[in-house]
């Protein structure tokens, strides 16, 4: 029982590299399928991850289900994720080539539609997220773009921009010099 347990039934070098091909495998069809399946998970979304891993784990563990081989596999797994996220923060270049660039899908309140159709979002989606972020409608952005980690960014047009301290400050600076010019004014009027 403790020899089958911890003994490893292929080569470590091959367990290694079949966790870092399968890896490498998901990443890739994870880049092709696009921004939208790592913005917002759906059911079907789940269920195909779900499937996924079931489906890759024999890739990866071979004939071997030793507890010491599937150790092995999963030291390899979170290796390589580590290293490929540092390669991304050191390299612009690796960021755009693993996880891409943002997309605008909104430009001047319009929804851009083949920037749409390429992400397969609908345009409820994307109404959902912009109240989400206490937006009322597209009409009220300015520029929307979805981000490579799926993220929505919206910036409102200046008009629709709820008012800062620091804009209430200067109204209200504003406001005092035009009351005392019109007291000036009404004491100038009196004499």
């Amino acid at each position: 029982m403790w020899h089958d347990m911890f003994v490893i039934q292929i080569p470590v070098l091959e367990k290694v590299l079949r966790t870092v091909v399968v890896y490498a495998t998901l990443v890739l069809l994870f880049r092709l399928a696009g921004k939208r399946d790592l913005a917002a998970f759906n059911t079907f979304d789940f269920v195909v991850i779900f499937l996924l891993s079931n489906v890759v784990q024999n890739a990866v563990i071979g004939n071997d289900d030793s507890v010491s081989g599937g150790i092995i596999g999963a030291a390899t797994l979170v290796a390589i994720n580590a290293a490929v996220n540092r390669w991304q923060i050191a390299s612009p270049r690796a960021s755009r080539l693993l996880q891409g660039t943002a997309t605008s899908i909104i430009k001047d309140g319009h929804l851009i539609q083949g920037a749409l159709r390429r992400l397969a979002l609908r345009p409820s989606e994307v109404d959902h997220a912009i109240r989400v972020q206490n937006g009322d409608g597209v009409s009220e952005i300015a520029d929307g773009r979805m981000e490579p980690s799926g993220q929505l960014i919206l910036s409102l047009k200046s008009e629709d921009q709820s008012a800062t301290k620091g804009d209430i400050t200067h109204l209200n600076t504003r406001l005092d010099k035009i009351d005392a010019l019109l007291a000036l004014l009404s004491a100038h009027a009196a004499r």
